[in-house]
């Protein structure tokens, strides 16, 4: 690992589900008596004929292992993978490797690797998904940033591959560190969150701006009731961000929020475990005024985690509790809607990989009043495993990662027609 000031600046706990699939959470329930009734999945479609591996990634230079999200930028699709690249002979599936790429892939699967992460001011170790502003691209690195730092970055680069850090943290400046989520563009800048640090080394991670130009400024420190941990990107309902943390509240198993742009927060719901929610990886949401998100942990069934649903004054309910086979479980992504009807994705569970420890993952559907149907259920090689990220919709067609499985185990982009 070429980043040492990762080693000074990681955390003690367990806080990306991203990098670690297993994550320990609260012990799973035996049995959930008197739970409410919901609507069961539907079986999983054996054939998957819809369904289209659209890029395997290899062994470096190229990417792999890759945990973000996708994004549409005229036709095709950018995103990051956490490690691989020019600057490691490791695979990803290689313990302490700390690189990473970003990418650009047709949706017939010509890819092109736009940059690889060299680990030290450069950054290291991508799990955010990319944000277009007017044409250039912003996200984050977990780690890297200066010998100094090495607290992670957050970038700018173009689609020709040109990339430019605008800002690198550190504990001596008490900004944060570990930027896992996404950052959201607002009122003329970026925002964002960071899942460690603060005022101290040990905080609960910080809420900040940064202008286009590299001009960062400090918001909010979380820690405590108030969350911590935040891995999720914000989102803007009326002017007002919303957005999840992955610990702390009120029983230390994670919060929903809001926050002003100047930093004011307010936690509108505090997880509970089991039935309700724990450990909310993933961004919301809004549909229609009302916010859907997801749980890592939790729920009704052997602690497989949920989808809810939850208004901006901080009502919450559970839509749909995971129970492993063959619905899936541990969805660590958040939704999207198209026409109505969410998407999502399940790390683990499903229909097939009995002996991976809990299952592949899926991708999934869910209604509104909670209906799940399993749309694919992922068995590995050469089809993919671990979907992490979440999906985005073009042209009618969902397109995804995989952290592993494919051609050479290293990750997949994949097509479905749902």
């Amino acid at each position: 690992m070429k980043n040492s000031g990762l080693r000074r600046y990681a955390l003690s706990t367990c806080v990306t589900a991203t990098l670690l699939a297993g994550c320990s959470g609260s012990q799973p329930p035996t049995g959930a008596p008197g739970a409410p009734p919901q609507a069961r999945a539907l079986a999983a479609r054996p054939d998957s004929a819809n369904y289209d591996v659209v890029y395997s990634f290899g062994t470096p230079p190229d990417g792999g292992c890759p945990v973000a999200s996708l994004i549409d930028v005229g036709g095709t699709l950018y995103g990051t993978t956490s490690a691989g690249g020019g600057y490691t002979s490791r695979s990803c599936t290689s313990s302490g490797n700390f690189d990473g790429t970003v990418f650009s892939v047709t949706t017939d699967g010509m890819e092109k690797v736009l940059h690889s992460f060299a680990g030290q001011s450069d950054g290291a170790t991508p799990l955010a998904a990319l944000i277009d502003v007017d044409g250039t691209l912003y996200s984050t690195t977990r780690s890297g940033g200066g010998q100094n730092t090495g607290g992670g970055t957050v970038f700018s680069i173009t689609t020709s591959g040109r990339e430019h850090v605008l800002h690198a943290f550190g504990p001596r400046k008490h900004d944060g560190g570990a930027p896992d989520a996404p950052l959201i563009a607002f009122k003329g800048n970026l925002y964002g969150a960071t899942t460690i640090g603060g005022k101290t080394f040990s905080g609960g991670g910080t809420f900040f701006s940064l202008t286009t130009g590299g001009t960062e400024k400090v918001l909010h420190f979380f820690g405590g009731r108030r969350g911590a941990e935040v891995q999720s990107g914000l989102i803007d309902v009326a002017g007002v961000l919303y957005g999840t943390a992955s610990t702390g509240g009120a029983h230390k198993k994670g919060a929903v929020f809001r926050i002003t742009p100047t930093g004011r927060e307010k936690v509108l719901h505090s997880f509970s475990g089991s039935p309700d929610g724990e450990r909310p990886f993933a961004s919301l949401i809004d549909v229609n005024g009302t916010l859907y998100g997801t749980t890592y942990y939790g729920g009704a069934y052997n602690n497989g985690g949920t989808v809810y649903s939850i208004t901006t004054s901080g009502v919450e309910k559970v839509l749909y509790s995971f129970a492993g086979s063959p619905d899936g479980s541990s969805p660590n992504a958040g939704l999207i809607d198209v026409n109505g009807t969410l998407y999502g994705t399940t790390v683990k569970g499903g229909a097939y990989c009995p002996d991976s420890g809990g299952g592949c993952g899926t991708v999934f559907s869910l209604t509104t009043g909670g209906t799940e149907q399993v749309l694919h259920s992922f068995a590995g090689k050469p089809d993919g495993e671990l979907p992490y990220a979440g999906l985005i919709e073009v042209d009618g067609t969902l397109y995804g990662t995989t952290k592993n499985g494919g051609t050479y185990q290293q990750g997949t982009v994949f097509a479905l027609n749902p």
